[in-house]
Protein backbone atom coordinates (compact mmCIF):
# COMPACT_ATOMS: atom_id res chain seq x y z
CA UNK A 1 0.00 0.00 0.00
CA UNK A 2 1.35 3.41 -0.87
CA UNK A 3 2.01 6.08 1.71
CA UNK A 4 -1.14 8.20 1.54
CA UNK A 5 -0.52 10.44 4.55
CA UNK A 6 2.61 12.23 3.44
CA UNK A 7 1.44 15.63 4.63
CA UNK A 8 -0.65 15.95 7.78
CA UNK A 9 -1.76 19.55 7.38
CA UNK A 10 -3.24 20.72 4.10
CA UNK A 11 -4.80 24.09 5.01
CA UNK A 12 -7.88 23.09 2.99
CA UNK A 13 -9.98 23.08 6.16
CA UNK A 14 -9.03 26.59 7.23
CA UNK A 15 -12.30 27.90 5.79
CA UNK A 16 -14.44 25.71 8.08
CA UNK A 17 -15.00 22.91 5.58
CA UNK A 18 -13.65 19.39 5.34
CA UNK A 19 -13.40 16.91 2.51
CA UNK A 20 -15.32 13.67 2.26
CA UNK A 21 -13.75 10.62 0.62
CA UNK A 22 -15.88 11.18 -2.49
CA UNK A 23 -14.14 14.55 -3.02
CA UNK A 24 -17.03 16.74 -1.90
CA UNK A 25 -16.55 19.41 0.75
CA UNK A 26 -18.93 20.02 3.63
CA UNK A 27 -19.04 22.30 6.67
CA UNK A 28 -17.15 20.94 9.66
CA UNK A 29 -20.33 21.20 11.73
CA UNK A 30 -22.47 19.26 9.23
CA UNK A 31 -24.43 16.33 10.69
CA UNK A 32 -22.33 13.86 8.70
CA UNK A 33 -19.10 15.27 10.15
CA UNK A 34 -20.62 15.27 13.66
CA UNK A 35 -21.42 11.57 13.18
CA UNK A 36 -17.94 10.79 11.83
CA UNK A 37 -16.34 12.68 14.72
CA UNK A 38 -18.41 10.91 17.35
CA UNK A 39 -17.61 7.49 15.87
CA UNK A 40 -13.93 8.51 15.94
CA UNK A 41 -14.29 9.62 19.58
CA UNK A 42 -15.86 6.25 20.43
CA UNK A 43 -12.96 4.47 18.76
CA UNK A 44 -10.53 6.52 20.87
CA UNK A 45 -12.41 5.67 24.08
CA UNK A 46 -12.12 1.98 23.17
CA UNK A 47 -8.39 2.57 22.66
CA UNK A 48 -8.10 3.91 26.21
CA UNK A 49 -10.02 0.90 27.51
CA UNK A 50 -7.65 -1.38 25.59
CA UNK A 51 -4.73 0.21 27.49
CA UNK A 52 -6.10 -1.43 30.67
CA UNK A 53 -5.38 -4.95 31.90
CA UNK A 54 -8.42 -6.82 30.55
CA UNK A 55 -9.19 -10.43 29.65
CA UNK A 56 -7.98 -11.50 26.22
CA UNK A 57 -11.50 -12.28 24.94
CA UNK A 58 -12.64 -8.75 25.85
CA UNK A 59 -9.51 -7.33 24.22
CA UNK A 60 -10.19 -9.23 21.00
CA UNK A 61 -13.78 -8.10 20.82
CA UNK A 62 -12.87 -4.44 21.46
CA UNK A 63 -10.11 -4.58 18.85
CA UNK A 64 -12.58 -6.01 16.34
CA UNK A 65 -15.00 -3.21 17.24
CA UNK A 66 -12.26 -0.62 16.60
CA UNK A 67 -11.77 -2.00 13.10
CA UNK A 68 -15.54 -2.01 12.54
CA UNK A 69 -15.79 1.60 13.72
CA UNK A 70 -13.08 2.63 11.28
CA UNK A 71 -15.10 0.92 8.53
CA UNK A 72 -18.25 2.66 9.73
CA UNK A 73 -16.47 6.03 9.66
CA UNK A 74 -15.33 5.22 6.15
CA UNK A 75 -18.91 4.49 5.16
CA UNK A 76 -19.95 7.86 6.51
CA UNK A 77 -17.21 9.61 4.54
CA UNK A 78 -18.44 8.07 1.27
CA UNK A 79 -22.19 8.76 1.13
CA UNK A 80 -24.06 5.75 -0.23
CA UNK A 81 -21.22 3.29 0.45
CA UNK A 82 -21.89 0.32 2.78
CA UNK A 83 -19.32 -1.87 4.55
CA UNK A 84 -20.83 -2.78 7.92
CA UNK A 85 -23.51 -5.38 7.36
CA UNK A 86 -25.73 -8.00 8.91
CA UNK A 87 -22.78 -10.25 9.79
CA UNK A 88 -21.26 -7.47 11.91
CA UNK A 89 -24.50 -7.08 13.86
CA UNK A 90 -24.86 -10.87 14.25
CA UNK A 91 -21.29 -11.10 15.59
CA UNK A 92 -22.09 -8.51 18.28
CA UNK A 93 -25.31 -10.33 19.18
CA UNK A 94 -23.39 -13.60 19.63
CA UNK A 95 -20.86 -11.84 21.87
CA UNK A 96 -23.68 -10.26 23.87
CA UNK A 97 -25.22 -13.68 24.48
CA UNK A 98 -21.87 -15.24 25.40
CA UNK A 99 -20.81 -12.56 27.91
CA UNK A 100 -24.29 -12.04 29.35
CA UNK A 101 -24.75 -15.80 29.96
CA UNK A 102 -21.84 -15.70 32.42
CA UNK A 103 -23.36 -12.84 34.46
CA UNK A 104 -25.97 -12.98 37.21
CA UNK A 105 -29.42 -11.71 36.22
CA UNK A 106 -29.79 -7.97 36.54
CA UNK A 107 -32.68 -6.99 38.80
CA UNK A 108 -31.82 -3.36 39.49
CA UNK A 109 -30.32 -0.41 37.64
CA UNK A 110 -26.58 -0.09 38.07
CA UNK A 111 -24.38 2.96 38.28
CA UNK A 112 -21.63 3.45 35.69
CA UNK A 113 -18.93 2.58 38.19
CA UNK A 114 -16.75 -0.14 39.62
CA UNK A 115 -13.29 -0.92 38.33
CA UNK A 116 -11.44 1.50 36.09
CA UNK A 117 -11.88 -0.79 33.06
CA UNK A 118 -15.62 -1.22 33.73
CA UNK A 119 -16.02 2.54 34.13
CA UNK A 120 -14.23 3.12 30.82
CA UNK A 121 -16.59 0.61 29.17
CA UNK A 122 -19.46 2.72 30.50
CA UNK A 123 -17.88 5.85 29.01
CA UNK A 124 -17.64 3.99 25.71
CA UNK A 125 -21.31 2.99 26.02
CA UNK A 126 -22.41 6.60 26.49
CA UNK A 127 -20.29 7.85 23.59
CA UNK A 128 -21.69 5.01 21.48
CA UNK A 129 -25.23 6.13 22.32
CA UNK A 130 -24.30 9.68 21.28
CA UNK A 131 -22.89 8.37 17.99
CA UNK A 132 -26.18 6.55 17.47
CA UNK A 133 -28.13 9.77 18.10
CA UNK A 134 -25.91 11.62 15.60
CA UNK A 135 -26.65 8.93 13.00
CA UNK A 136 -30.38 9.16 13.66
CA UNK A 137 -30.20 12.92 13.12
CA UNK A 138 -28.24 12.37 9.90
CA UNK A 139 -30.76 9.76 8.72
CA UNK A 140 -33.48 12.44 8.76
CA UNK A 141 -31.44 14.41 6.23
CA UNK A 142 -29.54 11.78 4.21
CA UNK A 143 -29.92 8.10 3.54
CA UNK A 144 -27.53 6.00 5.59
CA UNK A 145 -26.68 2.31 5.16
CA UNK A 146 -29.20 0.14 7.04
CA UNK A 147 -26.89 -1.69 9.44
CA UNK A 148 -25.07 1.35 10.88
CA UNK A 149 -27.72 2.09 13.50
CA UNK A 150 -28.17 -1.56 14.41
CA UNK A 151 -24.42 -1.97 14.82
CA UNK A 152 -24.09 1.00 17.17
CA UNK A 153 -27.16 -0.08 19.13
CA UNK A 154 -25.71 -3.58 19.70
CA UNK A 155 -22.24 -2.20 20.44
CA UNK A 156 -23.61 0.04 23.21
CA UNK A 157 -25.41 -2.99 24.67
CA UNK A 158 -22.20 -5.01 24.44
CA UNK A 159 -20.23 -2.28 26.22
CA UNK A 160 -22.80 -2.36 29.04
CA UNK A 161 -22.46 -6.13 29.39
CA UNK A 162 -18.66 -5.88 29.15
CA UNK A 163 -18.65 -3.31 31.96
CA UNK A 164 -20.37 -5.88 34.17
CA UNK A 165 -17.97 -8.63 33.04
CA UNK A 166 -14.97 -6.38 33.69
CA UNK A 167 -16.20 -5.66 37.21
CA UNK A 168 -16.46 -9.42 37.83
CA UNK A 169 -12.95 -9.90 36.40
CA UNK A 170 -11.68 -7.28 38.86
CA UNK A 171 -13.41 -9.09 41.73
CA UNK A 172 -16.09 -6.44 42.07
CA UNK A 173 -19.82 -6.56 41.69
CA UNK A 174 -22.25 -4.18 40.04
CA UNK A 175 -22.74 -0.87 41.83
CA UNK A 176 -26.50 -0.74 42.36
CA UNK A 177 -28.50 2.46 42.11
CA UNK A 178 -30.32 3.33 45.32
CA UNK A 179 -33.30 5.48 44.42
CA UNK A 180 -33.71 8.44 46.76
CA UNK A 181 -30.48 7.57 48.60
CA UNK A 182 -29.67 11.19 49.45
CA UNK A 183 -33.08 12.51 50.47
Amino acid sequence: MSNRLTKIYTRTGDDGTTGLADGSRVAKDALRIEAIGTVDELNSVLGVLLAEEIPELVRACLTDAQHDLFDLGGELSVPGHAIVGEAHVARLEALLEKFNAALPPLKDFILPSGSRAASLAHVGRTVCRRAERRLVALSHQDKIPPFMLQYLNRLSDLLFVLSRALNRHAGRGDVLWQQGKNR
